[in-house]
């Protein structure tokens, strides 16, 4: 409860229980292979960072951020607390709305939960997904500190998970791995108006929405419930195909994909997502093309990694998965990483890493969505080869 004697939209804790109680525990290890994982895996986040400053000319200075290795729960509980930052303000505008409709607290506490256990059956399909996350909004807390506003997640048993289905090198695919999500922490500590210009940019966001709570509630449920429903007989069946898509879902940088994120567009949120979908291209494409530069240097099997990973970003694992994959946005996010990618080599070949990096200089240099898609743009609009 809040002092405004209305609970929040979604009953978090009750999401946390859900999707941590269904969640499937992750591959078989034995006590000493996960204790060994979890230190290679420290280890790898170690020497990813020198590797990627040293490739991206990228300094964080004395800004460090922790590196937690987590399982599924943990992956869900750490999302759960960024969440309730991120969505706090559209939160505190809910229950101002509903305490002031009579019978509004009583209706509140009853679809809060029922909002609770629909989000977590999407926290535990997403956390057998997500390879590593940079979260970006972490708050604070006894069991997962946050310093200088992010923390680095990796999720063990999916690495090990698609390791194992690839069938490759187990120590080249987690330094390759860690060496993507590296190169998200980098970006946020070593340009450091990047995280509030963000922030900002989701708060605008979130302002646009329609704080009508039975509105909310709605379009929460109906997304939950088409990504969740109409599917159950296939899923035994394809509960092994299912995590088949752990590669597509690294958890990157976050952010706003399309999917999910539809149903709750307005005009003005429109142009905001579509600002927001070029800056997370930047970052996922950087992240890949900065993974692969590095690789040849220090992951001997990153060309057979890479192809057998790209292989399984493009096939799915069935109707259900397909039908999810579009609904979360998750088809949206490989274009991210496809388009990112091509932005960045392109104007890497054409100004060098340093004339590159002026897109870190001010949010005025992030690259429009148009100027993702045609890179010469950019580099007409910023000139980044200049004196």
């Amino acid at each position: 409860m809040t002092s405004l004697g209305a609970p929040d939209l979604v009953d978090w804790n009750l999401a946390v229980s859900t999707a941590t109680r269904i969640a499937r525990p992750g591959p078989e290890v034995s006590r000493d292979e996960a204790r060994a994982v979890v230190a290679e895996l420290r280890r790898h986040a170690v020497t990813s960072e020198r590797h990627v400053r040293a490739f991206t000319r990228m300094d964080s200075g004395a800004v460090d951020t922790p590196v937690l290795v987590v399982d599924r729960p943990g992956w869900v509980r750490a999302n759960v607390a960024g969440f309730r930052e991120v969505l706090q303000p559209l939160m505190q505008r809910v229950r101002e709305r509903r305490s002031a409709t009579p019978g509004g607290v009583a209706l509140s506490v009853v679809g809060s939960k029922v909002t609770g256990v629909e989000v977590g059956m999407l926290l535990s399909f997403l956390s057998s997904r997500v390879l590593g996350q940079y979260e970006t909004f972490a708050p604070a807390s006894p069991q997962l500190p946050a310093a200088g506003g992010g923390r680095l997640l990796l999720v063990a048993p999916n690495i090990v998970h698609v390791e194992r289905e690839l069938d490759v090198a187990p120590h080249d695919f987690r330094l390759w791995v860690c060496l993507h999500e590296e190169t998200h922490r980098t970006q946020f500590t070593a340009v450091p108006w990047l995280k509030e210009h963000l922030e900002g940019e989701i708060q605008a966001f979130l302002r646009e929405a329609d704080v009508d709570p039975g509105t909310l509630v709605e379009r929460i449920r109906q997304a939950v419930q088409s990504m969740t429903g109409g599917g159950k007989g296939q899923e035994r069946g394809q509960e092994k195909g299912q995590d088949q898509e752990a590669a597509d879902s690294d958890g990157g940088a976050g952010g706003l994909g399309g999917g999910f994120v539809d149903l709750v567009q307005t005009p003005g949120q429109r142009e905001i997502l579509e600002r927001v979908t070029a800056v997370m291209s930047l970052l996922e494409g950087h992240a890949d093309y900065v993974m692969d530069g590095v690789g040849p240097d220090v992951v001997p099997t990153v060309a057979e990694i890479r192809e057998k990973f790209t292989r399984r970003r493009q096939t799915g694992a069935g109707r259900l998965d397909r039908a999810l994959r579009r609904l979360l946005g998750l088809d949206a996010k490989l274009r991210q990483y496809k388009d990112g990618e091509r932005f960045v080599r392109t104007v890497v070949e054409q100004a060098g890493m340093d004339g590159f990096n002026k897109v870190w200089t001010s949010p005025n240099t992030l690259p429009t969505k148009d100027e993702i898609a045609k890179p010469e743009r950019w580099v007409a609009r910023v000139r980044p080869g200049a004196a």
